[in-house]
This record gives structure tokens, C-alpha cells and sequence, in this order.
């Protein structure tokens, strides 16, 4: 089974809210919502991955020291085993835009199951839950 290495992100903002992302409708779990967040590239660091891919899926930067080692999910996909490395970032720079994405929504840690996500998404919602 191939083994696919993706980083992602919480976005916390003041209000103790987390941002979610829709997924566009014509990729695979088109309409899913999740943690942003993308493949790290080879020669790349989870913390790399996730500054570069917070700039292109939202149009905000940020930097290694305000990313904050969260938890991590391990999940078996029919077709492939996703590892990914989850952090929380709590300051960065510009306003979140979906740019490729359906929609970006700001929630509450406690109403996050209200949203269906990908199956290596889910369990991440308790522990947000507990930090926030």
C-alpha cells in the first residue's frame, strides 16, 4: 500500500474558532470539509508544507515558530495509507480566503462533527475539543 505524507493545519482564531475548508466538488471527498493543509513535497518539512501550502490554499503567511505540533493522523484508504502531522497555528498574516477550496467556515471545536470531513479528519476533532 502506498504510503501518502500530508501536512495540516488548525487555524485558531482569537474566538478559540477553528477553520475549516470545503473540498471542491470534482476532487476525491469533493464537499468534505477539513483541516487546510496538502502532500509534503519531497525535501520538504511538515511545518515547510504547511506555510507554503496555507499561502496557496488561503492566501496567509506565516513561519515555522508560530506552528505548534498538534497530534497526528494515521488512516487506511482503500487505495493508499495517509500519515499526516496536524499543527495549530494561532497567528499569521492576511485574511483567509478560499482560493481552492469551496468555502472556508470559522467554528466552534464542539460543533466541528456538525461537518462531515474525511475519515482521517475525524478523530482530530476530540483533541481539538481538549485544547480549546
Amino acid at each position: 500500500m502506498n504510503l501518502v505524507l500530508v501536512a495540516a493545519c488548525a487555524l485558531v482564531d482569537a474566538d478559540r474558532r477553528v477553520l475549516i475548508a470545503q473540498r471542491p466538488e470534482e476532487k476525491a471527498m469533493g464537499g468534505l470539509w477539513e483541516f487546510p493543509g496538502g502532500k509534503i513535497e519531497p525535501g520538504e518539512t511538515p511545518e515547510a508544507a504547511i506555510i507554503r501550502e496555507l499561502e496557496e490554499e488561503l492566501g496567509v503567511s506565516t513561519q515555522n515558530a508560530c506552528l505548534a505540533p498538534l497530534s497526528f493522523a494515521s488512516f487506511s484508504y482503500e487505495k493508499f495509507h495517509l500519515l499526516m502531522p496536524v499543527f495549530v497555528c494561532r497567528r499569521w498574516q492576511g485574511t483567509p480566503r478560499a482560493i481552492e477550496h469551496q468555502a472556508l467556515k470559522w467554528v466552534r471545536p464542539r460543533d466541528l462533527r456538525d461537518y462531515p470531513m474525511p475519515p482521517a479528519d475525524e478523530p482530530l476533532i476530540a483533541t481539538l475539543c481538549d485544547l480549546l
